[in-house]
């Protein structure tokens, strides 16, 4: 919404339509119209706008073009940022893929002078200054249910001042499991392998990941212990924490769990920009795209998580969420304050955030890219099976290896067929399979290859499988 009515005022000549899927059908349909007639100069739309048909088009910009969400990861499997790339290519048209902490892939075609790099030093607003980042070093400090003196001080401050807090913590819930210290029994959903998050204001315990809910348990299902107690923390427990902390305050929680419909969002906007919140508690959707004039302090919680992550993306994610939620603070004449809470305060990732150093940070991730062989230094592709047991789903990659390597493409390298982290999703039990190769051609070669010997196997009916090139998810 915020978005739409800016672009509207600067753009008042223009007729100006959207396109995501929380618009009701007759009005995608009616905006739709008004694209493919020419009618509309302007498109604004989520990644499946990329395919609508514009007999005008002139110009495609990709808003934060880093963002994983431009990858459509299932059904009909696509980048709507390289589909971008390639349908300006198509017509001779420019694309702009814009972004304060561009993905590496961008970055490194910008570099190698693929792409041209237009770099912008200051803020839109003259005005606004960066914020100054500061580390706290929590391993010499108490915290208090999380949050840390000096943070619990730089929010008082804002208070007196009548400026406003964001805290930023990108797990929602009340906590992330709860337990029974008697027995070790944990909150497991029935249908995933991954835990149920304790939502307390409901008294559910919800699955993040394939939506199985379940009343709260009033003892321990196993021994019947009556003391079981949620550990760890989401955005539920800290709003709780800050309203008991700070009683005057006006606290607002920005989630998935707070805000479900366009109303919503619009309604929350126009309290955050009318000043009716002191402290925003919130998680990534608070953490891009906003201009809120009196936010002047963001304070980060629990962001060390990431930095040891199985996914060899996790650095590079964590550094553009950290970059576009420091961000928000400090974006007109007042200024602005990060503070991060760490045990790993001279970690590089760091170190560079506090400089703003997004090329510094990028040539350092390029460079171990590089030694160990990943992308986009290599390219891959993954084959990814499901079905009720997981030897079907390993027993079906299996043979689709074993086709590959009668292929006997040499630049190709085939790895063994693996379960997926989340193993089991909705009852279902996943398996993959990676191939890789230096050289984008000879990959799509054997792909296309490939795929016509998989389709020909006779798989169980109950199993289904996927190709999925530049896959984001492990």
């Amino acid at each position: 919404p915020q978005l739409e009515g800016r672009v509207r005022a600067r753009f008042p000549e223009s007729m100006v339509v959207s396109l995501h899927s929380e618009l009701a059908e007759a009005a995608r349909e009616r905006n739709w119209r008004a694209a493919f007639s020419g009618e509309a100069g302007i498109v604004l739309g989520t990644r499946l706008a990329i395919f609508t048909p514009l007999p005008r088009l002139g110009l495609i910009v990709v808003d934060e073009e880093h963002d994983p969400s431009f990858k459509q990861q299932d059904g009909m499997r696509y980048s709507a940022r390289d589909v971008a790339v390639f349908r300006a290519r198509l017509l001779g048209i420019p694309v702009l893929l814009g972004s304060a902490t561009p993905s590496l892939e961008s970055w490194a075609n910008a570099q190698g002078k693929r792409y041209g790099l237009i770099a912008l030093h200051e803020r839109a607003n003259p005005q606004a200054a960066l914020p100054a980042v500061h580390l706290l070093d929590t391993r010499k400090m108490l915290l208090a249910d999380g949050v840390s003196e000096p943070l619990i001080a730089a929010i008082g401050a804002r208070l007196e001042r009548g400026e406003q807090s964001l805290v930023f913590l990108n797990r929602r819930g009340y906590a992330p499991v709860l337990a029974c210290a008697a027995c070790g029994w944990v909150s497991r959903c029935q249908r995933c392998a991954a835990n149920l998050v304790l939502h307390l204001a409901d008294r559910r315990l919800r699955c993040h990941h394939c939506g199985f809910e379940s009343r709260l348990p009033k003892a321990c299902p196993t021994c019947g212990n009556q003391d079981i107690h949620p550990f760890g923390r989401g955005t539920q427990r800290l709003e709780i924490w800050l309203q008991a902390r700070f009683p005057q305050a006006r606290i607002l929680r920005v989630d998935r769990d707070s805000v479900k419909s366009r109303k919503q969002w619009e309604a929350m906007l126009e309290r955050i920009h009318g000043g009716e919140a002191d402290i925003l508690v919130g998680t990534q959707m608070l953490a891009k795209g906003h201009d809120f004039p009196l936010l002047t302090l963001v304070g980060v919680l629990n962001a060390d998580a990431a930095l040891f992550a199985a996914d060899f993306r996790a650095p590079e994610r964590l550094f553009s969420q950290l970059m576009q939620v420091g961000g928000r603070s400090g974006r007109a004449a007042l200024p602005g304050e990060v503070l991060i809470q760490t045990q790993y305060p001279d970690h590089p990732l760091y170190r560079a955030l506090t400089h703003h150093d997004y090329p510094a940070f990028a040539a350092t991730q390029l460079a171990e890219r590089e030694r160990a062989g990943f992308p986009p230094f290599t390219h891959q592709a993954m084959l990814r099976a499901e079905a009720p047991e997981l030897k079907q789903a390993l027993a079906f990659l299996q043979t689709a290896k074993e086709l590959g390597d009668a292929l006997s493409p040499e630049e190709v390298t085939r790895y063994d067929a693996v379960p997926m982290r989340l193993h089991r999703l909705a009852h279902l039990e996943r398996a993959q399979l990676l191939v890789e190769s230096r050289s984008r051609p000879a990959l799509q070669v054997f792909l296309a290859r490939w795929m016509t010997a998989i389709r020909e196997l006779k798989a169980p009916k109950a199993l289904r499988w996927h190709i999925d090139v530049d896959p984001l998810e492990f």
